[in-house]
């Protein structure tokens, strides 16, 4: 009966998976210049934004509003894309695009932080505090564009129509179905 034990639990009992790693290393939907790279953005952005929020007196405040709101913007949505990119948890969201997503997200802050900077050191107090946020917020955006840049370098352009490739990098199948005689068949 011993026998019969050990051969049926081995095949019929349910082995416990070994550990998930939370932290995928390097992310499947980054490589690992590009992963660096947010994390510079991440934190270029966030020492823009404690930068200025250590402002106390404005003339002008508005430039100042609009350079918060695009820096705290970048630092806090580049950190969540950086978080659920390099750890498990892009798999749960329901999101199936995620180097479109990437690319958009990465673009549109390119362009909103290099007009906030252009605005806001065009019109400010000319404090240390305020022009080191400016150049800071230059040396983010300068990232965010290299982001861009090899982006686009490495796998195109994705919502572009010419663009035959999938999420993961593979050719995309063929839709259209061709007629053996090359004739479109009128019924």
């Amino acid at each position: 009966m011993a026998t019969t034990d050990t051969v049926y639990n081995t095949t019929t009992t349910v082995q416990e998976p070994k550990s998930k790693k939370w932290i995928i290393m390097p992310p499947e939907n980054l490589d690992k210049i590009r992963y660096l790279i947010k994390g510079i953005e991440v934190l270029l952005s966030f020492v823009a934004f404690v930068m200025e929020e250590v402002v106390s007196n404005c003339l002008h405040c508005g430039p100042l509003y609009f350079f918060e709101f695009v820096s705290c913007s970048a630092f806090l949505f580049t950190l969540l894309l950086l978080i659920l990119l390099a750890t498990v948890l892009h798999q749960r969201v329901g999101i199936t695009c995620w180097p479109t997503l990437d690319f958009g997200y990465t673009t549109a802050m390119a362009i909103l932080f290099l007009l906030a900077n252009i605005v806001f050191a065009a019109d400010n107090g000319q404090t240390d505090l305020e022009q080191g946020a400016v150049v800071f917020g230059f040396l983010a955006t300068v990232a965010f564009f290299m982001d861009v840049g090899l982006f686009v370098k490495n796998h195109g352009i994705p919502c572009r129509k010419g663009n035959n490739q999938q999420a993961d990098g593979t050719p995309r199948p063929e839709s259209e179905k061709l007629n053996s005689n090359g004739t479109d068949s009128v019924n």
